[in-house]
């Protein structure tokens, strides 16, 4: 299938891609979709936000689509296939493909007017909605996420984020350090997460006026120390990962 979309994988990226998409399960039907045309729909879909039933008609089925979106999702494909591009990337840029540092930070955003689930109101950021918890790499690469209504405290919410950390802990043993910003502070937290997971919990000072993710694009070079890039590097990932399309 051709398609003119933005959304399409190229050439290169599905030469990368479909060797980690699942086989057809044995004793099944055989497969007569085309794999790459399914995945292409599955990525206009998060990207517009279009419903199932309003996939354009050179797509897939919405309903072969939604099945195997689905059925990925629930067997954990989606999270092995991020898994293994995440270090591939790694790899590529030099790195050791498990990172031993990691950032974490929050991102309250507002929720459309029919969204009524973990819905709270973020009084530091005047926003109603829910609040991203995300620890990346020191790459900007996706670890793990947790969602929650934006009136949960930032430790709170780090709490969600690191039980579904520790979960990976086979993927992530070299993981010692976590950057975190002021709104992560205080003594008994920094302890709690070093008893319990024995992690190195770091808080970064800022030492520039600017609140919110204004300057997140400046020349890195003249940050003042390594620590405050990396969460520079956390921030910029929201902006690019979340922006609205």
């Amino acid at each position: 299938m051709t398609s003119p979309y933005r959304t399409d994988l190229t050439d290169e990226q599905w030469e990368l891609l479909s060797p980690l998409i699942p086989p057809a399960k044995p004793g099944g039907r055989p497969r007569t979709v085309d794999m790459r045309a399914v995945v292409n729909a599955i990525f206009y879909l998060l990207v517009t936000g279009c419903a199932w039933e309003l996939l354009p008609h050179d797509f897939p089925k919405p309903k072969t689509v939604y099945h195997y979106f689905r059925q990925w999702r629930i067997e954990g494909d989606w999270q092995r296939i991020h898994d293994k591009l995440r270090q591939w990337v790694r790899v590529s840029a030099g790195r050791m493909s498990s990172p031993s540092a990691a950032i974490l930070d929050s991102q309250s955003v507002k929720t459309g007017t029919m969204v009524q689930q973990s819905v709270g109101y973020d009084g530091g950021k005047r926003v109603k909605g829910r609040k991203r918890h995300l620890v990346v790499d020191t790459l900007g690469l996706m670890i793990t996420v947790a969602v929650t209504a934006a009136s949960v405290p930032e430790r709170e919410g780090a709490k969600l984020v690191f039980a579904k950390l520790e979960q990976m802990r086979e993927q992530f043993g070299r993981l010692v350090l976590i950057w975190v910003d002021g709104g992560y502070e205080g003594v008994e937290f920094m302890r709690w997460v070093m008893d319990r997971y024995r992690w190195v919990f770091e808080t970064i000072k800022r030492s520039d006026p600017v609140q919110g993710f204004v300057g997140c694009f400046s020349n890195q070079d003249s940050l003042p120390r390594e620590p405050l890039n990396c969460l520079w590097v956390l921030e910029t990932c929201l902006l690019i990962k979340f922006a609205p399309r």
